[in-house]
């Protein structure tokens, strides 16, 4: 009779509570998702990729599937929000709270790995070093994984295949771009600057660069590279001078929604080409400093700061990416905020 060779298993929620550190070669297998992990001998389970052949790991899109996710946020009062929201990119319905950050916090900028979601930066009153790291195969509250080089908030937020990405921001100078990776935990570094300094931008991700659009007085579009770690340049320009627009992305090109006050402009500009960014649609309801996510097929944009300072909404809209036109109103996030982020897997 041949042997049985049975690998180290558990569910994806009992390796999260676990997080073990494989030994060199190990291998670890989540009953319920299929998934699993090749060990080092050194890192824990949360700082391990899941495996994947190189085709599949070449087939990573910044658009998700699944979920949409809100993270952080506050009142006018200000209250602050760890609130980690989850709603659903297959039907519309309203979100459910799934977690917390780890740090209350508004401002914040959003990353998404095929794995987790990344929340950092924010402003408590202050601003915010922290980059939070969250699961997506399972419900659960995130985890303090690293600190940017600098305390910073409303900056941009972008994802490549292997890292997250942070653009410009409050301080110290309101140029750096930040990356940190996703394959382990750790702390940012400082890989390049911004053509202009600015805050509450919104950010875009191509499968190639990231972009950063918009922001303070400006309506510039920057754009930067994913495989070598350099300064951005000047790609063209939004319609309008924003300041606290969301950021989507299609596979074809980057979306700014809403601005401050209560604009509900929703904008495009290519991938494909270096140029400035065309009217193509409006929201339900104007709004600035909300969260922006993105599916294979749509754009959505929850929560905000409607046209007076102390009003917030709990709305989420949904735009095609096939067709330029209206956004709909499809559902409500569990609270009312502004300066939450978004991630999707």
């Amino acid at each position: 009779m041949a042997n049985t060779i049975q690998h180290k298993r558990g569910t994806a929620a009992e390796w999260t509570a676990a997080d073990p550190t494989l030994a060199a070669g190990q291998v670890g297998v989540e009953t319920d998702t299929g998934k699993f992990k090749v060990g080092n001998g050194s890192a824990a389970w949360s700082a391990l990729a899941y495996f994947e052949a190189a085709a599949a790991a070449a087939a990573y899109s910044f658009q998700g599937s699944n979920y949409g996710y809100t993270s952080g946020g506050a009142t006018a009062t200000p209250t602050y929000f760890n609130t980690i929201d989850k709603f659903s990119l297959t039907s519309d319905a309203n979100a459910t709270d799934v977690g917390d950050i780890t740090l209350a916090r508004n401002y914040v900028s959003g990353a998404s790995s095929s794995e987790s979601g990344y929340t950092s930066g924010g402003w408590t009153g202050t601003d915010q070093n922290t980059i939070d790291k969250f699961p997506f195969a399972s419900d659960a509250n995130a985890t303090d994984v690293g600190d940017l080089t600098a305390a910073s908030r409303g900056a941009s937020g972008n994802s490549s295949s292997e890292n997250g990405y942070k653009g410009a921001g409050s301080s110290p100078t309101n140029k750096i771009i930040e990356k940190f990776p996703f394959a382990a935990d750790a702390n940012a570094s400082n890989i390049g600057d911004a053509t202009i300094a600015r805050f509450y931008a919104a950010g875009q991700s191509s499968t190639e660069n990231g972009y950063i659009s918009g922001g303070s007085t400006t309506n510039v579009i920057d754009k930067f590279s994913f495989s070598s770690d350099g300064n951005a340049t000047d790609v063209g320009d939004l319609t309008i001078t924003t300041i606290g627009a969301a950021g989507q992305s299609s596979a074809e090109s980057g979306y700014t929604s809403g601005d401050n006050p209560g604009i509900n402009t929703i904008s495009k500009f290519p991938f494909a080409s270096d140029a400035n960014a065309t009217n193509v649609g409006s929201l339900s309801l104007g709004r600035a400093y909300a969260a922006g996510q993105s599916s294979t097929a749509n754009g959505y944009i929850s929560g905000g700061r409607p046209s007076t300072p102390t009003d917030r909404t709990a709305r989420i809209d949904k735009f095609p990416f096939a067709s330029d036109g209206t956004a709909v109103n499809i559902a409500d996030i569990t609270v009312a905020r502004d300066g939450p982020t978004g991630q999707q897997y």
